[in-house]
C-alpha cells in the first residue's frame, strides 16, 4: 500500500514539474524574444540623424517614428527608429500629440544589422540644437 502512495506522489511530483516548465517556456520566451534588440541592432555603434518627422506610430508592442534626414551626401534617408511601446511611453507621458509631422528632431542610437536598411533602436530623442524633448 505504501508502494502505490509514494508511486502517486512521484507522478504528481513530476506532472507538476512538467506544468511549470512549459508554463516558464510559453510565457518566459516570448517575453525576453520581444525585448531582445541585439539581433536586430548594433550595440557597439552609434549612428546620428537630423532630419524632419514624416510618420510617429504610436502603438503596442512598439511605437515607430519616422525620419527624412539628409545624409553626408546631401541625399535624403528615411530612417526607421523602433521604440517602446504606447503603454509604458504613456506612463511617461507620452502621447500620439508628442512628437509631430514637421518636427525637426535628431536622433542617436544603435544601427540596424540589416544591410541597406536604415532602421535604429535604442535611440536618445532631442530638438537639433539638443534640448530634451518632453511630453
Amino acid at each position: 500500500m505504501g508502494r502505490d502512495k509514494e508511486d502517486v506522489v512521484k507522478a504528481l511530483l513530476w506532472t507538476m514539474a512538467g506544468v511549470l516548465v512549459v508554463a516558464v517556456l510559453v510565457i518566459g520566451v516570448p517575453a525576453i524574444a520581444l525585448h531582445a534588440s541585439g539581433p536586430f541592432y548594433d550595440p557597439e555603434k552609434q549612428v546620428e540623424a537630423i532630419g524632419e518627422v514624416t510618420r510617429f506610430v504610436f502603438r503596442n508592442p512598439h511605437s515607430f517614428l519616422y525620419v527624412d534626414a539628409p545624409n553626408t551626401g546631401g541625399e535624403m534617408t528615411a530612417w526607421e527608429i523602433e521604440m517602446g511601446g504606447a503603454l509604458s511611453m504613456g506612463r511617461r507621458g507620452w502621447t500620439p500629440e508628442t512628437i509631430k509631422v514637421g518636427d525637426q528632431i535628431k536622433v542617436v542610437g544603435q544601427p540596424s544589422r540589416a544591410p541597406g536598411t536604415f532602421g535604429m533602436c535604442c535611440a536618445e530623442l532631442t530638438k537639433p540644437d539638443g534640448s530634451p524633448i518632453r511630453p
